[in-house]
């Protein structure tokens, strides 16, 4: 039995213009209704849940009726609960109360205001760490964590939408280990443990939960213990095994690491003890620096730029002390001789003049001061001539004089080792001088221009190869020509390239040369052994 009265059937007849619906057809109708009802309202439920809601509203219920394919409810909008009213006369029979609306009234209401459009307004968070007074941001009362049943009541004024800074949680075996890395970093009491946990570091894959953790310390430790010469050490230990590690997304925290392995190389005192080696932690952490712009390099294209003119600056300006020279010196070297060329020996004439009276052990009466200039010099010196031995590196090898190179024509000289420069002297009178050829090898020992590749015919053919016909060799009589064209139009290109890569390599060797001999005016023997001894042989 329906739930649904055949009553109901034959309202609904009524009001849609059926008066002579039977009983018996109302009786039957029914269980079809509820049927069809359930099966709306079931749909209906479904769009509310999906909607992530508890209340159906009649925007579920036209959804439920759009995936039947049915017409939706056209008129009602009413965002509120239906109230219905019981009809006299009639226990189970309801309507809604609808009241009716003069249109007078509706003409003359006043119109609602108009929607405020969709703007971005900036304003300030923090300016210097101290966050403005303004309706935009939250109160302080509200951003720190409220004490225990205590309940924050904002004051009058513009609504706030207030999310408390959410709580980061770790397990307690990762606050164990963080634990246990911070002990073992800060007493420096146990080195065989402390490396073993270097180890774990720069291997575990299941530590990028503590990197912010680790960053944070870091800085915290170098900015309060430039002092501890060990700790620092230890501290840039740990920041190397953190880039280490494959299973680390360490790119996000660079700009709080970057600070801290700055100022390991650059500060001024490191250490507070005549005997900290202070100069092995600024050559550790060149060698890090080194190694930052080398994994990160592409992703931040501005990292080595922006590093290199803060240590540019910092070994420019003449009130820093020679130890931040020093880390300088060191940290522009470790980024490669490019760097070295363009950045340090430009400035090294006038800089040298610079150190000079620091060198001097008459001038300089302060021990210190003397050793540190002279490490800042070993240090130039150093970065100096590992750049001009890369320099030199990079050229062919020297051929070394033979006698068993073959001539022939007209003074020219031919190598026959492949892979060797080509020395060529043309001594002819009936040349233009604007005009050389290379000569190589010929197929008969001869020379041969470099503009023809291969020989056009054979002089010995074969025997067994077939001879073209009369008719054949009448119509390809334009042939050879055409190929000698071609091939002259493509060895005028091979030539301007080859001319162009050897002008180049002489080039960049005559600016080796002067650059050698440059080097060779300021530091004189000492940059002899960073030579080569073919390189050696021929500038001697």
């Amino acid at each position: 039995m329906s739930i649904v009265p055949k009553e109901t059937i034959e309202v609904i007849a009524q009001s849609i213009g059926i008066t002579n619906l039977s009983p018996e057809a109302a009786l039957m109708l029914a269980p079809d209704v509820e049927y069809r009802v359930r099966e709306i309202m079931q749909e209906a439920i479904k769009c509310m849940r999906h909607s992530k809601r508890t209340t159906l509203t009649a925007s579920d219920v036209d959804g439920a009726l759009n995936l039947r394919n049915l017409e939706p409810i056209y008129g009602f909008g009413s965002g509120g609960p239906i109230r219905f009213r019981k009809a006299i006369g009639h226990r189970d029979l309801f309507y809604t109360d609808d009241r009716e609306v003069d249109f007078k009234d509706v003409i003359e209401a006043p119109l609602p205001k108009a929607p405020l459009d969709t703007e971005i307004v900036c304003h300030w968070l923090a300016i210097e760490g101290v966050q403005p007074a303004i309706p935009e941001n939250a109160p302080l009362e509200v951003i720190r964590a409220p004490a225990e049943n205590q309940i924050y009541q904002q004051k009058d004024g513009p609504l706030i939408d207030i999310r408390l800074p959410v709580k980061h949680v770790l397990s307690k075996e990762l606050q164990l280990y963080f634990q246990k890395i911070a002990e073992l970093t800060l007493s420096k009491s146990n080195p065989s443990l402390f490396k073993e946990a270097l180890v774990s570091l720069a291997s575990d894959s299941g530590l990028h939960p503590l990197v912010p953790y680790f960053t944070n310390f870091i800085a915290d430790e170098v900015s309060r213990g430039l002092n501890d010469f060990l700790l620092l050490f230890n501290l840039m230990h740990v920041v190397r095994s953190l880039l280490q590690n494959p299973h680390i997304h360490i790119e996000p925290y660079l700009h709080q690491l970057m600070p801290s392995v700055v100022t390991c190389l650059v500060s001024r005192k490191l250490g507070n003890r005549f005997a900290d080696n202070h100069w092995d932690l600024r050559d550790f952490t060149a060698n890090l620096v080194a190694l930052i712009c080398k994994r990160f390099g592409n992703t931040y294209i501005t990292l080595q730029s922006r590093l290199t003119k803060t240590l540019v600056n910092a070994l420019l300006d003449p009130k820093k002390a020679l130890t931040q020279h020093y880390g300088a010196i060191q940290g522009l070297a470790a980024l490669g001789h490019n760097v070295v060329r363009l950045l340090v020996l430009s400035n090294l004439e006038p800089y040298l003049s610079l150190l000079e009276p620091e060198l001097d052990a008459e001038k300089q009466k302060n021990q210190m001061k003397s050793y540190e200039a002279w490490r800042v010099y070993g240090a130039l010196l150093r970065a100096a001539g590992l750049c001009i031995h890369d320099r030199l590196k990079i050229f062919p090898t020297l051929p070394s004089p033979s006698p068993s190179f073959p001539s022939k024509g007209k003074g020219k000289v031919i190598s026959t080792e492949p892979n060797k420069r080509k020395l060529g002297v043309d001594s002819s009178e009936n040349r233009s001088p604007h005009k050389r050829l290379i000569a190589t090898d010929g197929p008969d020992g001869g020379p041969s221009p470099m503009q023809v590749d291969r020989p056009t015919g054979d002089a010995n053919p074969p025997q067994n190869s077939v001879r073209p016909s009369s008719s054949e060799q009448a119509s390809d009589g334009n042939a050879p020509e055409s190929r000698n064209a071609k091939e002259k139009d493509g060895s005028k290109g091979r030539a301007i390239t080859r001319k162009a890569i050897l002008d180049q390599i002489w080039k960049d060797d005559l600016d080796s040369g002067r650059l050698l001999v440059k080097l060779h005016q300021l530091y004189g023997d000492r940059i002899l052994p960073f030579i080569p001894s073919t390189e050696m042989s021929l500038f001697l």
